[in-house]
């Protein structure tokens, strides 16, 4: 085992997604010691800050889940703000790991590293084999370089650096802004209101047309954790992996599904000048089933748990990321 229960792990991003997710899982299979450490304390885009906590904690395990993260209108209001603060998180946590003796690293990136146009299901293979997609090309290009830094510290200083590529995430912790959140959370808050205020009709953008895939954050947690236990790359084979759930779905589909989950009966509507995005992004997830790992949480119970969830928090008064 790679890992152990008594290694120190420090988890970058435990307040988001799916640092959250992978804190509750450690923490439900026995690791204790979990080194985690609120933004108000520690900037990760201050590198020399970065340095001195991990060189005064001394993790032995480092999970990388910090990002600035967001949906097609961020990315594209926001270019430069999703290429430099990436960059600078990813740069000063990996290496600071990597200089004061951290034993493994493991970095979550995201599918959105290949091309518009790759082939699907999308193999680890394709990246860097074609043009990417415009309206998330700056973050993109960040986790492309992330990649390449843990592979290039492996190479050249034998750092065990892996890294993780999920497809789209949802679940607890999940963004709801009405502007800057991903496509699902956005379907769900959207059909809520409507059905809330009684609308008639939700419009939603582009065509419908392309299809996604979806992984509950909790199937990403436990994926993360068994591919710390068991996944060893050698120094010339790709060190990045996908994960997902090796199915997808049209977003209109998609919209249909939050629709009843919701319970709103109105029309669904087609903007069809906004964008679309990627046409299709569906992950193969062989290389990770051959490892012996597959996921276990279906769309539809995901998505009954996910609304279920929001609601309910909306209703207690509780926060929920708007």
């Amino acid at each position: 085992m790679l890992i152990s229960p008594n290694d120190r792990i420090f988890i970058a991003g435990h307040r988001g997604m799916a640092g959250s997710a992978i804190t509750r899982r450690l923490r439900a299979e026995g690791h204790q010691t979990l080194l985690t450490v609120d933004r108000s304390d520690l900037d990760l885009m201050d590198g020399t800050a970065v340095a001195a906590w991990l060189a005064d904690q001394r993790p032995d395990v480092v999970v990388l889940a910090a990002a600035r993260v967001g949906g097609i209108l961020a990315n594209a209001t926001y270019p430069a703000d999703f290429l430099l603060d990436n960059l600078k998180i990813q740069q000063n946590v990996i290496e600071s790991a990597w200089r004061q003796g951290s034993r493994r690293l493991l970095f979550l990136g995201s599918s959105c590293i290949y091309p518009k146009l790759a082939d699907q299901p999308i193999r680890e293979e394709a990246l860097l084999g074609g043009p990417l997609e415009p309206t998330n090309e700056w973050y993109a290009i960040a986790k492309i370089t992330g990649i390449q830094l843990c592979r290039a510290l492996r190479l050249q200083h034998g750092f065990d650096a892996i890294s993780l590529m999920p497809t789209n995430l949802y679940g607890p912790g999940d963004n709801y802004h009405p502007t800057n959140s991903h496509v699902l959370p956005g379907l769900i808050r959207r059909f809520q209101e409507a059905r809330e205020a009684g609308a008639e009709e939700v419009v939603c953008w582009g065509s419908g047309r392309p299809r996604r895939e979806f992984l509950h954050v909790d199937d990403l947690a436990a994926a993360a954790l068994f591919c710390l236990r068991h996944w060893q790359p050698g120094t010339e084979d790709l060190q990045h992996i996908n994960v997902g759930t090796g199915t997808d779905v049209s977003i209109q589909d998609l919209a249909t599904m939050v629709a009843e989950a919701v319970g709103y009966r109105g029309r669904i509507a087609w903007d069809t000048s906004k964008p679309d995005g990627t046409p299709r992004k569906l992950l193969d997830v062989s290389r990770l089933a051959a490892l012996g790992w597959r996921s276990e949480i279906t769309l539809q119970e995901g998505l009954r748990r996910t609304v279920a969830e929001f609601v309910s928090e909306r209703a207690s008064g509780a926060e929920v990321r708007l």
